[in-house]
């Protein structure tokens, strides 16, 4: 199971789903789903876009349990 840091890394910068839409241009919904870890699919463009938003590498960002 992958499961995905985004609501953790949010939490520590107080940002909410609506400043990582507006940084990043990802939908809402890409968002929402990653921040609830209810996502079945990402695509690599908006990893890459989270992680240089959170100046992060792709391993801080989701993790295999």
């Amino acid at each position: 199971m992958v499961c995905c840091h985004l609501a953790r890394l949010m939490g520590e910068r107080k940002m909410k789903v609506a400043d990582v839409v507006r940084e990043t241009g990802l939908s809402r919904n890409t968002v929402t789903l990653l921040y609830k870890e209810t996502a079945q699919k990402v695509d690599l463009e908006a990893i890459d876009k989270l992680c240089i938003l959170f100046e992060c590498g792709i391993g801080e960002l989701f993790e295999q349990k």
